[in-house]
């Protein structure tokens, strides 16, 4: 399963993800990871989640991210949920079309049965067409 939480810049997406990752935590009966460009919410976050500073890893393209991202799942088979903030900056997709990494975390997460909730600084009417169907909240 796949989550877009949407909206412009400063709209609280990263709030709601925080809530949401505190709420999966409780509920999980496998591990939470939350992938972040900085340790800012280390705090804000139970010790029970793994926050991931990805600005310390040399992720500079789509691939390198998915690369990224297929590394973490494949060493953590207990691998429930995968929370991605600032997704834009973490995967070095600004101004790029987010579709074909959309649809590439939908394959991982039916492969490897793993929940992404993602936070993108991009209003619903912003995202391609493809993408519109994976957006929960829209702020």
């Amino acid at each position: 399963m796949i989550e877009l939480i949407v909206g412009s810049k400063g709209k609280g997406k990263t709030k709601i993800l925080l809530e949401k990752a505190d709420k999966a935590i409780k509920e999980a009966t496998g591990s939470v990871v939350y992938v972040d460009k900085s340790s800012q919410h280390m705090y804000e976050l139970s010790n029970r989640i793994r926050l991931i500073n990805v600005s310390g890893f040399p992720v500079n393209s789509e691939d390198g991210f998915v690369g990224f991202i297929s590394g973490i799942i494949s060493q953590d088979h207990d691998l429930e949920y995968m929370f991605l903030d600032s997704f834009l900056t973490v995967a070095n997709l600004y101004g790029a079309d987010i579709t074909p990494i959309v649809e590439k975390l939908e394959e991982l997460s039916e492969k490897y049965h793993v929940n992404f909730i993602v936070s993108i600084s991009m209003d619903e009417h912003d995202l391609p067409e493809g993408c519109r169907k994976y957006v929960s909240v829209k702020l």
